[in-house]
């Protein structure tokens, strides 16, 4: 359904460091990085047919994040959902909602972490028991 998703960033590369460390653990590499027409610069990591992107605002205004929006990351384990908000927190990123675990409901069990990137974009990390 999606091709992709941007977040804003106001400081490219505090991004790329949370980023790289925190895509890494779902196995996305090395962002490609471009300089957009206009001089914002970009990166784009490309993992399992999707990509994820994180761009200076184009605009020239500050990035803000979305009240309400939630970027969700499928994990392969609870484990890596784990070390996913691990990872998040230690490299600039806020836990938030409740620590990391089962959680069950209406839409079946799942395991959650949720955080924060240092631009304060919602992620959550989630896997789905069979």
């Amino acid at each position: 359904m999606f091709s992709h998703v941007m977040v804003g960033a106001n400081d490219i590369e505090r991004s790329r460091r949370f980023y790289d460390a925190v895509l890494g653990v779902l196995g996305a590499g090395e962002p490609i990085q471009n300089e957009n027409k206009t001089g914002q610069l970009r990166l784009f990591y490309r993992h399992d047919g999707g990509t994820f992107c994180v761009s200076q605002p184009i605009n020239g205004e500050a990035a803000t994040f979305a009240n309400g929006g939630t970027i969700g990351f499928k994990c392969s384990s609870p484990e890596q959902v784990q070390r996913f908000h691990d990872i998040a927190v230690s490299n600039g990123g806020t836990s938030i909602e409740e620590p990391p675990g089962l959680r069950e409901g209406k839409l079946g069990s799942m395991y959650l972490a949720y955080v924060r990137d240092p631009d304060g974009n919602k992620l959550c990390a989630l896997f789905r028991p069979k």
